[in-house]
C-alpha cells in the first residue's frame, strides 16, 4: 500500500471563508511592511560595504579556528568561506574573509586589516594573504538598486506572461500572490534581523519562480474546468480545480521542504540565510497559490465563453498521488 499525503479524492471548500483568508494575508503584509519601515533590514556586506581578504595556506582550513581568532577584534558581521576549486593542489587551501564596513567609514581601515592578518597568523602560522579588496557604499547602493530592479522586472514579466496565456484576471491574481510572497519574505527577514545579502535576492527570484509554478498549474486546471463545467459557478470550478491539483501541490512542496530542511541543518552558516528564505518561500508560495491567487480570481470573476480551444489545457502531472 502506497503512502499518500493527500487522499485520492478530496472535496475541501477553500472559499467558504475567502474574505478571512484575504484579511489574514493583508494583515501579514501590513505587519511585514511596518517591520521593514521601523527596523529596516540587516544588510550584509554586499549592501553595506566592507572588505574581502583572500587567504591561502598549506593547512586544511578550519573555519571555527579562523572565527575564534578574529572574534576578539569585535568587527561585527564577518563571513568566512572556504573556496573549492579542482585546479587547487593539496597545499592550496583558500578562504575568503569578508568584514563589514565599520561605523562612519567607507571601508575597513588598513589598521583593522593588519589586526585581522595578525590574528590569523597567530592561528595559522603559514597563512598567506593573496588579496585585499574593498567595497564602498557607492557600489553597495548600486547593488541595492539593481536588486530591486531585478525583482520588479521578474514580477512584471510574470504579469505579461500570465496575461498573454490566460486573461488579465488570472494575471492580477498571480502577481498579487507573488507580491504577497516577496513582501512576507522581506518582512520576516526584517522582523528576525537575519542578514540580508545578494544570496537572499537570488532566493527571492527563486521563490517567485516556485510560487508561479504552483499558480500556473492551478490556473491551467481552472481554465480546463471552465470549459468542462460550463454551468457550474466560478467558486465551484475553483474548488474542483484546486482539489484536483492538491495532491501534486502537496507532494512538490513536501519533497522540496525535505531537501531544504536538510540543507538548513547540515549546510552550515554560509548558506543558512538563503535556505531559510527558500523554506519560508515554499510555505508562503504554496499558501498564496490557493488562498491569494485563486481568491483574487474569484473576487474579480472571469469570462466563461472560452471559444478558442487550447492545445495545452490541463497539466499531465496534476493528478499524481501524493
Amino acid at each position: 500500500m502506497r503512502l499518500k499525503l493527500v487522499p485520492q479524492n478530496t472535496s475541501f471548500d477553500f472559499f467558504s471563508r475567502w474574505k478571512i483568508w484575504l484579511g489574514i494575508s493583508g494583515l501579514m503584509m501590513v505587519i511585514a511592511f511596518t517591520s521593514f519601515l521601523l527596523q529596516g533590514l540587516n544588510f550584509g556586506i554586499d549592501f553595506r560595504g566592507g572588505t574581502t581578504i583572500r587567504t591561502q595556506s598549506a593547512q586544511v582550513i578550519d573555519i571555527g579556528s579562523y572565527r575564534d581568532a578574529i572574534a576578539p577584534l569585535e568587527l561585527g558581521d564577518v563571513t568566512i568561506t572556504e573556496i573549492f576549486d579542482p585546479t587547487f593542489g593539496d597545499d592550496e587551501n583558500v578562504a575568503m574573509i569578508r568584514i563589514q564596513a565599520q561605523a562612519d567609514a567607507e571601508a575597513v581601515s588598513a589598521a583593522t586589516v593588519a589586526a585581522v592578518e595578525g590574528a590569523l597568523q597567530g592561528a595559522v602560522p603559514d597563512i598567506q594573504f593573496v588579496s585585499v579588496e574593498s567595497v564602498g557604499p557607492k557600489v553597495s547602493g548600486e547593488l541595492i538598486q539593481t536588486a530591486v530592479i531585478a525583482v520588479a522586472l521578474a514580477i512584471g514579466a510574470v504579469l505579461v506572461y500570465i496575461w498573454l496565456r490566460f486573461e488579465w484576471q488570472f494575471a492580477l491574481g498571480a502577481v498579487a500572490a507573488l507580491v504577497h510572497d516577496v513582501i512576507l519574505t522581506i518582512g520576516i527577514f526584517s522582523e528576525l534581523q537575519i542578514r540580508f545579502d545578494l544570496a537572499i535576492i537570488a532566493a527571492l527570484l527563486t521563490i517567485v519562480g516556485y510560487s508561479l509554478n504552483d499558480t500556473v498549474v492551478v490556473f491551467d486546471r481552472v481554465r480546463e474546468n471552465l470549459r468542462k463545467y460550463k454551468k457550474k459557478d466560478l467558486k465551484e470550478v475553483l474548488n474542483i480545480s484546486i482539489n484536483e491539483t492538491l495532491s501534486r501541490t502537496v507532494m512538490t512542496s513536501v519533497t522540496t521542504l525535505l531537501a531544504l530542511i536538510s540543507l538548513y541543518v547540515l549546510g552550515g552558516d554560509v548558506i543558512r540565510g538563503f535556505v531559510f528564505a527558500m523554506i519560508w518561500g515554499v510555505i508562503v508560495g504554496t499558501y498564496s497559490s490557493v488562498f491569494v491567487a485563486s481568491t483574487i480570481l474569484l473576487w474579480l470573476g472571469v469570462k466563461r465563453d472560452w471559444s478558442k480551444p487550447s492545445n495545452t489545457a490541463g497539466n499531465q502531472f496534476a493528478n499524481i498521488d501524493a
